[in-house]
């Protein structure tokens, strides 16, 4: 079982008195981590890669045994397979405006997807002549494969889905998807904003082409994040931006892009976030996945059911715990949802999320709450005494 006591030690943010229920949106970022970025700038600040002095050995040693520890804690064949980004939208794009699209081209997603999984595609549909299919879940954001069956066919190149919805906390059976996807010859994309952080997630039993991911999501730096590139796809996908640091040789006329990861990273690189969010797969290492996902469950349960005791509270996502992460989203009555996150934080010093979360058409066609809802997201430092201080407050507010 998870620590939590000693876990939250590691956090001096939580001595503000804030009980802190906004980790899906970004979590907070334990001692460890902010001294491993601040042993870079005190230690050995230079560019990586680039220099023959000590002081840019040092970080590039430190930079690739990031990337080394990140594709492990994730399944990687090698640090070859991860390229750093700045967070999951960029992995995303990335992708898109890698692949040699074709008129015709079918793209699927689904209705629960944040806007950086959706948005992005309907633009690839726009520029190239491409189609969107979507596959809609029912209102816990469970999704029947035999919709996946119908959708996916041999005119689909890509297949896109959330691990995790980031409104209804429900995780979805990738490996089953990416199966169907591959049947039809199609890739498959999985963002992982919302998985990475709280489920051991190994790519390689996924079968995934593509996975994205945040640093910032999972105890990592803000600006830090990664994109899996599947080893079969590493010499067709093609890098964002192109320059210093992605090439073998350039010639008046041409060029040759580096070997992966180094491909992928042009320019001078994010070099202490990139560490930090190695530091940050270490600490989860040494806690384990296992026990996170564990801690989260029983989180997920104690929040989900006392919310739906609460006269005049709706919740939304899965009634099975074990289908979702420690994430419930919910509104009171008729409030509306950023008045309930102000009260809450004002009133009782606890911070959650309010609004549609950057999903609007899982807002718009599975709820009707262009205005969202209230989302409360908990992670490994959260207790269940703060459970109990998050319904204590839910009812007060209720009952007005």
């Amino acid at each position: 079982m998870v620590d939590v006591e000693s876990i939250r030690k590691d956090f001096p943010i939580l001595g503000k008195g804030v009980i802190y229920l906004d980790s899906a949106a970004s979590s907070l970022t334990p001692e460890q981590v902010v001294l491993k970025e601040m042993e870079f700038y005190r230690e050995y600040r230079a560019n990586v890669e680039r220099g023959l002095h000590r002081f840019s050995q040092r970080a590039s040693e430190e930079y690739e045994t990031a990337h080394e520890e990140v594709a492990h804690f994730i399944g990687a064949k090698g640090r070859e397979n991860v390229a750093m980004v700045r967070n999951t939208t960029e992995a995303i794009n990335l992708v898109a405006n890698s692949l040699d699209w074709e008129k015709g081209d079918k793209i699927v997603t689904t209705v629960i997807e944040h806007h950086s999984n959706y948005i992005t595609w309907l633009r690839v549909a726009q520029r190239h002549g491409c189609t969107v299919e979507v596959v809609r879940s029912n209102r816990e954001g469970i999704f029947d494969l035999a919709e996946f069956e119908q959708s996916i066919d041999d005119s689909t190149r890509l297949v896109a889905v959330t691990h995790v919805s980031n409104v209804l906390g429900c995780i979805q059976p990738i490996k089953e998807i990416c199966s169907i996807a591959h049947e039809h010859g199609a890739l498959m994309l999985a963002d992982g904003a919302q998985g990475v952080p709280h489920i051991k997630t190994d790519v390689m039993e996924m079968g995934v082409d593509f996975l994205a991911f945040s640093g910032h999501k999972m105890l990592g730096p803000t600006g830090s994040g990664g994109l899996y590139i599947a080893e079969e796809q590493l010499e067709s996908t093609e890098p964002l931006c192109i320059g210093g640091g992605t090439i073998r040789d350039v010639s008046l006329n041409s060029y040759e892009l580096a070997v992966p990861p180094q491909k992928f990273e042009a320019g001078t690189p994010a070099i202490a976030q990139v560490i930090g969010l190695g530091e940050a797969c270490r600490y989860l290492t040494g806690v384990g996945m296992d026990e996170v996902k564990r801690w989260d469950e029983r989180l997920a349960e104690k929040l989900a059911e006392g919310l739906s005791e609460i006269d005049g509270v709706e919740i939304f996502g899965p009634s099975d715990p074990r289908q979702r992460v420690g994430l419930v989203s919910f509104n009171v009555r008729d409030m509306n949802p950023h008045d309930v996150a102000l009260s809450m934080d004002t009133e009782y010093n606890i911070a959650v999320r309010s609004g549609h979360h950057c999903a609007l058409p899982l807002m718009k066609e599975l709820f009707g709450l262009p205005d969202g809802n209230a989302r409360a997201s908990t992670y490994l430092y959260n207790t269940l005494e703060e459970i109990d201080v998050l319904l204590g407050a839910v009812e007060d507010i209720a009952r007005v």
